[in-house]
């Protein structure tokens, strides 16, 4: 399969030098980079893939790439659950996590909640939305340490947990708000971490390639982080099974484009992983 990725990568980059010399130029990356008609093309175009000019910006990186006219604001966590425990752990899930999704008191939403199947071992991950941003937040977070309920969950969750971390995140303008959907599926939680400064850039080619992947209604959500590790996206697939998964992302290798999208996005990559996950009985998304 890599070595697969690699080839169609390359072909992908011969295509790309190909057009751009028959048209009499060099190829020029949406990075800002420029070059010098003096310098020699392919020198010059080969520095490009490692030379990065940003573009001053008036704005912050959140309002360029996120629903204006939406102020919806995600958190993601991620338990880490002592082995003999997650059984009790997730009944204590079920039993508390819907009635705070359904109480209209409380300005959130739970989006999704998963055990990992594939990945890192006896874990769960939940996916709250909070509409209306930070005030929601604030707003949830302090009426639920007057909930007695929930107190209580969570001193019997820490029982049953060896780590926890969360991060704040906000949706890309390009993807789909998740909304829930009927199963069974299996759920790939794919995590980039970006080069500092290149989250633009990261949105500008996946703006154009998230098309590429909506042909099985796979495509749940797409995130970028806030709070947390910085410069860091989450990419939600649904998949019906894994050989589904699998002819899928193949499926997307035979669309003009997609293998230069692949080519021009790997370099702003300084770390990647996948989870694939099944959700919970309580789990909105299925």
């Amino acid at each position: 399969m890599a070595t697969r990725v690699l080839q169609r990568i390359s072909s992908g980059l011969d295509r790309a030098k190909s057009r751009a010399h028959s048209a009499g130029h060099t190829v020029v990356l949406s990075r800002g980079l420029s070059t010098s008609s003096s310098r020699n093309r392919e020198d010059s175009w080969f520095k490009s893939l490692f030379v990065r000019k940003v573009d001053p910006r008036k704005d912050a990186h959140a309002n360029l790439l996120t629903k204006n006219e939406e102020s919806n604001l995600y958190k993601i966590q991620f338990h880490n659950v002592k082995p003999e425990c997650l059984d009790a752990y997730n009944k204590l899930c079920e039993d508390v996590l819907p009635s705070i999704h359904a109480d209209k008191y409380y300005p959130c939403e739970l989006v999704g909640t998963w055990n990992t199947w594939y990945g890192e071992q006896d874990q769960a991950v939940h996916l709250w939305r909070y509409r209306g941003g930070y005030p929601a937040l604030t707003e949830v977070m302090n009426k639920l340490r007057q909930n007695k309920e929930f107190m209580e969950y969570r001193n019997e969750r820490g029982k049953m947990l060896l780590s926890r971390r969360n991060q704040l995140l906000l949706e890309f303008s390009f993807w789909n708000e998740p909304i829930p959907r009927a199963g069974p599926n299996i759920y790939e939680l794919r995590t980039y971490q970006l080069r500092p400064g290149t989250m633009i850039e990261w949105g500008n080619y996946w703006a154009r390639a998230i098309g590429y992947r909506q042909h099985n209604s796979e495509a749940v959500g797409g995130f970028f982080s806030q709070i947390g590790n910085l410069y860091m996206v989450h990419h939600l697939w649904a998949y019906k099974d894994l050989q589904s998964r699998e002819d899928t992302r193949n499926s997307a290798w035979q669309y003009e484009g997609w293998d230069e999208l692949v080519y021009y996005t790997v370099p702003l990559i300084q770390h990647m992983d996948s989870r694939i996950m099944i959700p919970m009985k309580a789990s909105p998304l299925k």
